[in-house]
């Protein structure tokens, strides 16, 4: 008798847990080795924790028709779905274990790539470790270019307004300007910077802090409706 409210706890945990995975399926969270943990356990913990497009459908749709007009074909409805999940699976399987997480909204995907693996604490600077993680990142990009890429920067809320919307456009000016070094075309990007105003998780505590500070791709498809 003793034993089965221990053994209905440890399930309902155990389910939660798959629960969570099954929403986000990013890198960190299929990972369970202590290196990973050590790398980041806190990003792991919210690496579904993105906002996704923020620079609205007129931006996209403004960019998407540029795109056509460069002679980048639209895909047709029907065949969109089928692209992203390709696109989808190519970019987990290149960031598996990188530290950047890959979550799926419908027919976009967001890249959360935080700051502690991206940039050194108030700079635009990219690391240079995480230069090969970009390298990946563009290859993918090249080989599915039917999409329109947002690329925004956020910080955490330490600093003035002022600054920290600088310091998050300067920071997704430095990614943007990497992929095009790696042939990833200006014309498919949208580069913003939201300062900290969208924040991703509590700017009291340092971990939150650090999940705040990032910068995100949203990839959205050149759709033909």
């Amino acid at each position: 008798m003793n034993h089965m409210p221990r053994k209905l706890i440890l399930g309902l945990a155990g389910f939660a847990v798959l629960a969570t995975g099954c929403e986000t399926l990013d890198p960190y969270t299929r990972e369970e080795k202590t290196s990973s943990a050590t790398k980041g356990a806190a990003i792991g913990a919210a690496a579904g924790a993105v906002i996704g497009l923020i620079s609205g459908d007129d931006a996209v749709e403004r960019r998407q028709h540029a795109m056509i007009g460069a002679g980048i074909g639209a895909l047709a409805g029907g065949s969109v779905g089928y692209y992203m999940d390709r696109e989808e699976m190519k970019l987990r399987a290149q960031l598996e274990g990188t530290g950047v997480s890959v979550t799926r909204n419908g027919d976009q995907i967001t890249l959360n790539m935080p700051g502690n693996v991206t940039f050194a604490t108030n700079s635009a600077d990219l690391n240079a470790s995480f230069y090969e993680v970009l390298d990946s990142v563009s290859l993918v990009l090249n080989e599915f270019d039917k999409t329109v890429i947002e690329v925004a920067g956020h910080t955490d809320s330490r600093g003035t307004d002022a600054y920290n919307q600088e310091l998050s456009e300067r920071r997704a000016n430095s990614v943007a300007a990497y992929l095009r070094s790696r042939n990833v075309m200006s014309e498919r990007m949208i580069i913003v910077g939201m300062g900290e105003s969208r924040p991703v998780a509590d700017n009291a505590t340092a971990a939150g802090q650090q999940l705040n500070r990032r910068v995100e791709l949203t990839l959205v498809p050149i759709s033909a409706g």
